[in-house]
């Protein structure tokens, strides 16, 4: 029977790998075709384009909405800033923003692959197999390869925790500083990093409360010193925006139906991380990544159920899962658990053999239960193999389908037409002289146009008794903007009822499984 059990483990790895191995070619090519697209994506990619392009020239984009253009933003700056040399080259472009962020991706796939294997025993195939299992998530694959900070932010977050989980303990004070500073770098390129900052934190207090105390302090005051000056160099704004604009409501089902998501997508990795934090808590001693799991799955996950959030915000938990999972395989099959006496006559050989092929099992479940890919082209003979049809699109299958809200409703690879609606949109904003008005800046850029407001920013002020928009109202009652382009119509409702009382709609382009409205002064006012 032993035999047996060593022979199978080999095909039953192979095909684990190859199963994840797929999930990392579908990611990557779907990379590729997002990089060539010149538009709006995931709603909200242009007003970074935007945040980028400000920075290169030396401007925040932090700023009064009451006055024209009534743009800023609700980000930290850290992200832009590093994709702003591009800008000084290319010009705004989204495709040096995607390249970044799936770049960055890639780092935390090492990362946590380089974790594993280091505290693992030094397991390379388990460690090879946690990187992957972190590309084949359907929330990493969502967010990867978009010119959003969240990517970035997940890629500071892991290498803090990867570098601080061996740092501290060794009192390595340059790689502990190191460490702090990637979370610093991870709270200014988006401000979910808190989550992870208060997680490490709270396990460097648990293992030497002394030493943790005069780090933590000179970890705060480095960022609220950064804090302080984007304050004073914003005029205040900076506190506004990023801060008080960000306190949106709170939505029960939509946190809930994520949660739901992000077990049966990743159960076959997240309950063998969660052995491993019971093991940890019970009978060995805490690590990092049993502190840092439950936190971005529980705080991730009720961020996530906030309006404008969505599956991203569990992403960091993602990396965690992977992270523990594979060190819980390592120690099954190596046999190397730390064990009190009264538990050392446990079956741990038994165990081990079980694990020569539960292990592949489960990652083999994984790479089935997260299950993203194209239909038809090149994929149709492995979809017609593996018996999938297009569930999102008629051409794409994504495991999770829409049915989660705040699922990212994005993933399927672009075609032609999407490109072709986007320059008809493009076209038609080149056919007017004055100021647009439009929901996703990447149409007005594309024109050499103005970027005018920021929809989802001026709702959140709105819903916090901060914007006024009289001006902005003003210009739309005087039928000031030659065209106005609505989408999802994030507005706050004042500016939607002007907007529907002194516009009207002429056309309505299809891109990218969205209705774009197209409206024009109405003629009868």
């Amino acid at each position: 029977m032993s035999h047996l059990v060593a022979r199978l483990h080999l095909p039953l790895m192979l095909a684990a790998t190859v199963a994840l191995a797929f999930a990392a070619l579908v990611y990557v090519l779907y990379a590729a075709n997002l990089m060539a697209f010149p538009y709006d994506y995931d709603q909200g990619e242009g007003f970074e384009v935007h945040d980028t392009a400000l920075f290169s020239r030396g401007e925040l984009p932090y700023r009064d909405t009451e006055l024209y253009p009534f743009y800023a933003s609700n980000y930290p700056p850290l992200y832009h800033v590093l994709a702003a040399p591009f800008v000084w080259i290319f010009g705004p472009a989204y495709w040096y923003g995607r390249l970044l962020s799936f770049l960055a991706s890639l780092v935390s796939a090492a990362a946590i692959a380089r974790a594993v294997y280091r505290d693992g025993g030094g397991k390379r195939w388990i460690a090879l197999l946690s990187g992957l299992a972190f590309l084949s998530s359907n929330f990493v694959y969502h967010i990867g390869p978009l010119y959003r900070q969240h990517t970035m932010m997940v890629t500071f977050e892991t290498l803090a925790i990867v570098i601080l989980a061996s740092a501290f303990p060794r009192q390595n004070r340059r790689l502990i500083v190191l460490g702090l500073i990637l979370l610093i770098c991870a709270g200014y390129t988006k401000q979910l990093a808190a989550i992870t900052a208060i997680a490490a934190c709270c396990w460097m207090f648990l293992r030497a409360p002394r030493r943790a105390l005069r780090y933590t302090f000179a970890f705060v005051a480095a960022g609220a010193v950064i804090f302080a000056l984007l304050n004073f160099a914003s005029g205040g704004q900076w506190w506004i925006q990023t801060i008080v604009a960000n306190v949106n409501q709170f939505i029960p089902e939509q946190a809930f139906g994520l949660f739901i998501l992000w077990f049966k997508l990743h159960g076959f990795l997240i309950v063998p991380a969660a052995v491993m934090l019971l093991y940890e808590t019970y009978l060995d001693r805490l690590s990092i990544y049993s502190v840092w799991f439950p936190a971005t799955a529980v705080l991730g996950g009720i961020a996530s159920g906030t309006w404008g959030a969505g599956d991203s915000y569990l992403v960091t938990s993602v990396a965690a899962t992977c992270i523990l999972s594979g060190l819980f395989f390592s120690r099954l099959l190596a046999q190397t658990w730390r064990l009190p006496p009264q538990f050392r006559s446990l079956p741990t050989t038994a165990l081990a053999k079980a694990g020569l092929i539960l292990v592949p099992l489960l990652y083999l479940g994984y790479a089935r239960a997260t299950l993203k890919m194209p239909t038809d082209g090149h994929f149709a003979g492995v979809a017609r193999a593996l018996a999938v049809e297009g569930n999102v699109r008629d051409n794409f299958f994504d495991s999770a389908t829409f049915d989660a809200g705040g699922y990212a409703r994005i993933g399927y690879f672009l075609a032609g037409a999407d490109r072709a609606a986007g320059d008809k949109i493009v076209a038609a904003i080149a056919r007017t002289s004055g100021p647009v008005l439009s929901e996703e800046a990447g149409f007005t850029m594309a024109a050499g146009r103005e970027v005018v407001s920021n929809p989802t920013q001026l709702r959140n002020l709105h819903l916090a008794g901060l914007f006024e928009g009289e001006q902005l109202l003003n210009m739309i009652e005087t039928q000031a903007f030659d065209l106005v382009i609505l989408r999802a119509q994030f507005y706050p409702p004042p500016v939607l009822a002007s907007i529907h009382r002194r516009y009207a709609l002429q056309e309505t382009v299809h891109m990218n499984g969205f209705d774009y409205s197209i409206l024009y002064p109405n003629v009868a006012d």
